[in-house]
């Protein structure tokens, strides 16, 4: 499905010597060089610049009146409920922008309001209404006595809904960082950074960086009434910010800074000691620590995205990130990592499906990617879409008809405009009964710099809502309309982009060898974290490299149970150093890693599970250097058949000092193992240089001894109840070389063994196994071991195939290749 992507190395500009100098300071166990490259690279250029960038120390963050008039009136307002003690709700968004920026105003606000009498909020539900204020709403809060509204991350364009609210006798504060509407609403207040010039050092804040603004300048207004610090703020705030992609530059990064300091500090109490007892738990399921960046953006962000994805409503969210009750918060923990785990699986199986439809659709007249389907669940698509836009180089929409709800129903992702706007806008007469038609709705992500929100509003005509910014938006249409809206949206791009062609690019910044990864560079390159838009992970290229070691597997959740959702462990080797570098591609399988030599683009990162070092695989392809132009990858240049020779049951000691021998000394099981070893042997010939240099293939395993199928049972049953009593961890790799079995019948033991009483618990290679006898399950016990014994039978009857197969057969598979 993938379409070829186009490499790009970034211009590069050496930095003068006092630069490079100025930046060593910084990162004194190495030179500095690489950081000084990018940093010079993404602009940061002067003396000053980089102090402040690097130390937060030495920069002086926007005073929230710098929002001028607006933000004296939001505070005006909130006075005057504070003395007049009236109830106000806060409306919030079901992303993990919306819910920081909804819990900031939670704990920032209840400092001045009492909780659940004075202060309420209200998050819409994903699954059901769409991003922003709704009458439905706001006759509730009407009704529980509310006489204002205080919006986070939306409201912006919520014209009418907010006439409406004035009319029941409720004041709207909008706090927002999406479109502006051509006119100020009729709000008490809108403090929203797009009304600041591009360059101001405020204008990038996400929804939950606004609001807080908004509460730091109650702090200084009403400076003794808050019993908390506002700093305690700061970790909710840095999570908001780093989740929802904001280019973090000016008070944007200053503020993840401190947040991210704050996160952790409070992580590294003790559980009962904790501020935020859900944020620690949260991030204990996903095995981080809160240090990094991609603690968030990897751990705690798609966690608190995946609650409304799933479930729709996210509302118990905020109570996850802001009681103070651990047992409360362990439970709601448990349950959005639960959500994520389901969310997943969603994902693959939906891209699964997206990437058949895909086969089915010519790319090279395809401009815009649209495809529908009834089974699809609508809270996944935008996370697909994004996927298939990165991959193929289009800007990508699908589409549900799940339900086909009727139009009046659920809205979209981001930020919608209302139908009755969109009707005076673009002239539609909407007289007719639209609530009779049903509508499909879903997720656009754009790539390639193309404005994703014109081309969706440019056929406004066809769509009963929209919404969003340049990279993503929502919409909904009726089902009938998507034809037309396909047609009419590939034709406009097509019309803008000329004779431009559209193909999925990668950009690496930096060029390195293998010998250069390590503790070392990865401090170095940290001076530029928090990363993001406008300052994302540095990219490495590697090239003529290899692959070793490779392994896939599912992930599991928190219970030890499989996710469908794969992860590819490797080494990495090349010419530069004999140590091998480990790493991890996720969602991949290990046969999707070429043969051979190959060049990659990689990201540095600290595994905090496994206290290592490693890299995160972004791209690979076959080394540039060889010319692998057949289907199959193989150069026809050369013989396709190695000097394979047939050393079983032999002395081959010698050989091993010998650099042209490939020896294979486990005996294989099944023929797809065999040519795997035989085409990496056949890649390694070709990128030789003529036939004196061809690999030779040596198959030296010796015939195999093997226990009764009976007693490598009893075998692993004794090492599963010696590592319960003794609480040891083992590898997959040792009960391997301890049992004699192969991956697929070691799969097969373990479940066997649940049915026993143990638990299998594991993350990576590392298994804890206990023990906590059962007869409850006895039948199915009975039936779990012989299938293992069954399994062990296969194996053994394989290896003992393969152990006198004809060297002629091995050579008859080879020429097939």
């Amino acid at each position: 499905m993938p379409e070829q992507q186009r490499w790009t190395i970034a211009v590069t500009e050496q930095p003068p010597q006092w630069f490079i100098q100025a930046v060593k300071q910084h990162t004194p166990a190495s030179s500095g060089i690489y950081a000084a490259q990018l940093l010079w690279q993404r602009g940061i250029k002067e003396h000053q610049q980089l102090t402040a960038f690097i130390n937060y120390k030495a920069y002086q963050p926007a005073s929230p009146f710098e929002f001028g008039q607006e933000m004296h009136l939001a505070i005006a307002r909130l006075q005057q409920a504070y003395n007049a003690k009236q109830k106000i709700a806060i409306w919030g968004d079901f992303d993990a922008d919306g819910i920081t920026a909804t819990s900031v105003l939670w704990d920032g606000l209840g400092q001045f309001f009492k909780q659940n009498t004075q202060l309420i909020y209200y998050i819409p539900n994903r699954l059901k209404e769409s991003h922003g204020l709704n009458n439905q709403g706001i006759d509730n809060l009407a009704k529980q006595g509310c006489k204002l509204i205080v919006t986070c991350d939306t409201g912006s364009t919520n014209i009418e809904e907010i006439i409406y609210a004035k009319q029941l006798g409720i004041d709207v504060i909008v706090t927002d960082h999406h479109t502006l509407p051509t006119e100020r609403p009729p709000v008490a207040a809108i403090i929203n950074p797009r009304y600041l010039p591009r360059e101001h050092q405020l204008f990038h804040l996400s929804g939950v960086a606004v609001a807080y603004k908004l509460v730091e300048a109650l702090y200084q207004t009403l400076p003794n009434v808050a019993k908390h610090p506002l700093e305690d703020l700061l970790d909710l705030v840095a999570v908001g910010l780093i989740a929802d992609l904001v280019q973090l530059s000016g008070d944007c990064r200053y503020l993840a800074q401190l947040g991210i300091q704050r996160l952790q500090a409070d992580f590294q109490q003790p559980a009962a000691a904790r501020r935020r007892p859900g944020v620690g738990r949260l991030l204990e399921l996903c095995q981080k620590n809160g240090d990094r960046p991609t603690d968030i953006s990897f751990g705690l962000g798609p966690r608190i995205n995946a609650v409304s994805r799933i479930q729709g409503d996210a509302s118990f969210c905020v109570e996850l990130l802001t009681s103070r009750d651990a047992k409360r918060c362990n439970e709601l923990a448990e349950v959005t990592e639960l959500a994520n785990t389901r969310r997943k699986s969603l994902q693959k199986d939906v891209q699964a499906q997206v990437a058949q439809k895909l086969t089915q659709l010519d790319l090279s007249t395809t401009s815009v990617i649209v495809l529908e389907d009834a089974q699809w669940p609508a809270g996944v698509l935008g996370l697909v879409a994004g996927q298939i836009a990165q991959e193929t180089g289009r800007p990508t929409i699908l589409l549900s008809t799940e339900g086909a709800e009727e139009a009046g129903g659920a809205g979209e992702e981001i930020t919608p405009l209302s139908l009755n706007s969109l009707s005076t806008q673009h002239g539609l007469n909407h007289s007719y009964p639209l609530t009779a038609l049903p509508l499909a709705r879903g997720s656009a992500r754009s790539v390639n710099s193309v404005d994703l929100y014109q081309l969706v509003k440019d056929q406004a005509h066809l769509l009963h809502r929209f919404g969003g910014h340049p990279f993503a938006a929502g919409l909904s249409l009726l089902v009938e309309n998507i034809p037309l809206f396909t047609a009419a949206i590939n034709q406009q791009l097509r019309q803008s982009l000329g004779s431009t062609t559209l193909t999925p690019t990668v950009q690496a910044d930096l060029t390195l060898t293998v010998a250069d990864l390590g503790k070392e560079l990865f401090l170095e390159l940290k001076l530029l974290e928090p990363c993001g838009m406008g300052n994302p992970v540095p990219k490495l290229l590697i090239q003529n490299c290899w692959f070793e070691n490779c392994w896939h597997r599912n992930q599991q959740d928190w219970q030890g149970k499989k996710v469908q959702y794969i992860k590819t462990e490797f080494d990495i080797r090349d010419d530069s150093s004999r140590s091998v570098f480990p790493g991890i591609w996720w969602g991949h399988y290990k046969d999707e890693l070429p043969i051979g030599r190959c060049d990659c683009i990689v990201e540095l990162d600290y595994n905090t599970f496994k206290k290592r070092y490693e890299i995160r695989l972004i791209a690979v392809r076959p080394s540039v250097n060889s010319a692998l132009t057949t289907r199959n990858g193989l150069n026809p240049s050369y013989p396709l058949t190695p000097l394979i020779l047939d050393l079983r049951n032999q002395e081959h000691s010698g050989l091993r000092t010998q650099d042209s021998a490939l020896i294979i000394e486990d005996c294989p099981t099944n023929w797809d193992d065999l040519r795997a070893w035989l085409r990496r042997c056949l890649m390694i010939s070709q990128s030789g240089s003529g036939l004196d240099n061809q690999q030779q293939f040596a198959i030296a395993w010796s015939k195999p001894n093997y226990q009764p199928p009976n007693q490598i049972w009893l075998t692993f049953v004794g090492i599963a109840k010696y590592l319960s009593r003794t609480n040891q961890l083992v590898t997959r790799v040792q009960l391997l070389e301890k049992i004699g079995i192969s991956d697929q019948t070691l799969l097969v033991g373990i479940k066997a063994l649940k049915y026993l009483g143990f638990t299998v618990k594991g993350e990576d290679d590392y298994l804890q196994i206990t023990w906590h006898p059962s007869d409850s399950a006895e039948k199915f016990a009975q039936e779990a071991v012989a299938g293992f014994l069954a399994a062990v039978r296969e194996e053994q009857f394989q290896r003992q195939y393969f152990a006198q197969v004809p060297l002629s057969t091995i050579v008859a598979i080879a020429m097939t290749l």
